[in-house]
């Protein structure tokens, strides 16, 4: 069982896409007002070991501008479960989000109370980005959170992730991303990660674009005490397509990659990914954003590990 995606995973290679200005020619003008919204968010994974994760949560917004300008509280309730064991959660969370749609600059924050069993933590889940030089972005984020295993939620174990994305426009076709970060556990774990992301845009318009992938961690501790996948050194090299579209102002993408990973010293083995993203404009009434996936890679019993997930939102304006 591996820890979960965390929202950056999601966030960072759309920001990335963005910015390099595949829908440049086809951002909406600003037609919100500000006001007061309410909402809801789903999250839901099943994984290959039988480990499921339910999120529902309800939303109110004082301050309400659009989809990537707002200030709020969210309410969660999270449900975990593995053949006999279940574990029930409660979040609080401040939510807020201020990003320019036509550059992607700008910042997002969740920060909540979340218990679950006799544990309680202190989460946070944020970014920040901002433009240089024309072709030139830095991204800063920190996400804390608990490890979401059996094992780790029994022990109250989370972690904390912290590091900075930098995308450099090379031409008009391809863009260099970078990544660095340290996660640090509360069993005294850490693991340094290393990221670096090469994206070719054979054409402006057509949004469509080929990405070589490749991520890599060290562990100071060998098995995380056998609480959740973790081995002392992961590397993973990955060739993805990606292709993005909007219709009638709503906007798809997708990404599909095949990759090899490497395991301490153990042969490598094949992996796997899919994206599907859609969102609703940005600015009305009503906003709707969702993005689903499946990973195929190792985990505790083999290489055959797959891990299904789909997130969405809902919001209405009044």
């Amino acid at each position: 069982m591996k820890i979960k995606p965390t929202n950056l995973c999601i966030t960072i290679p759309l920001l990335m896409m963005i910015s390099m200005g595949c829908f440049a020619n086809e951002l909406e003008e600003k037609k919100g007002t500000s006001g007061r919204a309410v909402g809801t968010e789903f999250f839901f994974s099943d994984d290959s070991e039988g480990f499921q994760t339910r999120k529902l949560s309800a939303e109110f917004f004082p301050k309400y501008e659009s989809g990537d300008s707002y200030l709020g509280v969210r309410a969660s309730a999270y449900q975990y479960k593995a053949d006999n064991w279940n574990r029930d959660g409660q979040k609080i969370s401040f939510v807020g989000r201020d990003v320019d749609s036509a550059t992607a600059n700008g910042w997002f924050l969740d920060a909540g109370l979340f218990e679950q069993d006799n544990h309680t933590l202190l989460t946070l889940d944020g970014s920040y980005r901002t433009q240089f030089f024309d072709k030139t972005a830095l991204e800063v984020f920190a996400n804390r959170d608990w490890v979401e295993t059996q094992s780790a939620l029994d022990q109250g174990i989370n972690f904390t992730f912290v590091g900075a994305a930098l995308d450099q426009g090379l031409g008009d076709h391809v863009t260099l991303v970078g990544l660095a970060g340290t996660q640090f556990f509360s069993d005294d774990n850490r693991r340094d990660h290393g990221r670096i992301k090469v994206i070719y845009q054979p054409s402006l318009n057509l949004g469509l674009t080929v990405q070589a992938r490749y991520r890599t961690y060290h562990s100071r501790q060998e098995d995380g005490g056998g609480a959740y996948f973790n081995p002392k050194n992961y590397k993973e090299s990955m060739l993805a397509v990606g292709w993005r579209q909007r219709f009638a102002k709503w906007s798809t993408g997708l990404t599909v990659g095949l990759g090899r990973e490497k395991i301490n010293d153990d042969p490598s083995q094949s992996t796997q990914l899919f994206e599907l993203n859609l969102q609703s404009p940005v600015y009305g009434s009503q906003f709707f954003r969702m993005n689903a996936g499946y990973n195929k890679s190792a985990s505790f019993n083999g290489p055959n590990y797959n891990y299904p997930y789909v997130r969405g939102e809902w919001i209405l304006q009044f």
